[in-house]
């Protein structure tokens, strides 16, 4: 992996945000030119303080990914695209389903038009959800698994997905899918749970006052940001990802309950109600899922490393030192 990116020309978009400052952080590290392009649309999770640590050591152009015109100069030029830049938020999605369906589906076709017509050997890796797979029929899910989203965002990151294949498939844009799940980690949005739900506990638990558990016996699994980031560089390098869709997945899933002691353990302090699921988020709950990431395992030599308990640690002493810069 040190031998691929050094020297290599890197764009990513959404790069001010959780996951993808992470990913810049480890590709400056491994000598790689990196550009990042982030709107800092406040609801969408840029944040500059994300590369306080390096951003003389990165390239910032602060664009919108549905602007066809900056996208197009951007991507001239460049080795590998990590597109990470997106709408997370499902009840988002439901209040302004057009926002979430420039975002995540057209402004994903125009960003391949531009590497067709203006960058045709670039490497693509795309980011998209495990929402996509709606409520599950079998767990744990694989990459088989039928796609019925819930919502807006999981329609409009599906599309996202298929066009990326498309145009691997059509054009020869070299394109790999990761369906992530659950990531997390320093950096990750915690003012209000447009990416995750953990974050809202975990500003909740700084601020000295008690989380609520929705229901509570639900599984998840959850990705540490440094396992994500290894899938991310893992896909962009392996010339056997192209076309393909993996799983990310996490160590073995807990429920929300076991989640939310583990959660006080690593805070060392802090308490939790158990509530009844809220009816307006009923309809696009998908109930318990965890992932297969067996394809990403045998074709990328990928496994998560970071276990679940020495990640909310991790999380934890991170805000206990900069918590006010993410409210």
């Amino acid at each position: 992996m040190n031998k691929f990116y050094s020297g290599r020309k890197v764009l990513i978009t959404g790069g001010l945000g959780f996951i993808g400052s992470n990913l810049a952080r480890r590709l400056v590290d491994l000598g790689a030119d990196v550009s990042i392009v982030d709107s800092l649309i406040p609801e969408y999770g840029g944040n500059w303080c994300n590369i306080t640590d390096f951003s003389r050591r990165v390239h910032v152009n602060i664009s919108d990914v549905r602007d066809r015109f900056s996208m197009k100069y951007l991507i001239q030029g460049k080795d590998v695209l990590f597109n990470l830049a997106g709408q997370t938020s499902h009840m988002d999605s439901m209040s302004d389903p057009n926002t979430d369906l420039e975002i995540n589906a057209r402004a994903q076709l125009s960003m391949l038009e531009a590497c067709r017509q203006f960058n045709p050997t670039i490497k693509v890796v795309f980011a998209s959800t495990r929402q996509i797979y709606g409520k599950p029929d079998y767990l744990p899910v694989d990459e088989n698994h039928p796609l019925r989203p819930v919502d807006v965002n999981g329609i409009n990151k599906m599309a996202g997905e298929f066009y990326h294949i498309l145009y691997n498939n059509v054009y020869g844009i070299k394109a790999a899918v990761l369906r992530l799940t659950n990531t997390i980690g320093p950096g990750m949005r915690i003012k209000d749970a447009r990416q995750t739900f953990l974050g809202v506990w975990i500003r909740l638990l700084l601020e000295g006052k008690p989380f609520e558990v929705w229901g509570g016996s639900q599984l998840r699994d959850f990705t540490y940001v440094d396992d994500a980031v290894d899938a991310l560089l893992l896909a962009a390098e392996n010339p056997l990802a192209d076309g393909q869709i993996f799983n990310i997945g996490g160590p073995p899933p807990v429920t929300l309950l076991d989640l939310a002691t583990l959660l006080i353990q690593a805070h060392g302090g802090g308490a939790f109600e158990v509530k009844p699921y809220p009816a307006d988020r009923m309809q696009i709950d998908i109930g318990d899922y965890y992932a297969d990431f067996q394809r990403a395992t045998k074709v990328l030599e990928w496994v998560p490393k970071v276990s679940l308990r020495s990640g909310l640690s991790a999380i934890m002493k991170f805000y206990q030192h900069h918590f006010q810069n993410y409210l």
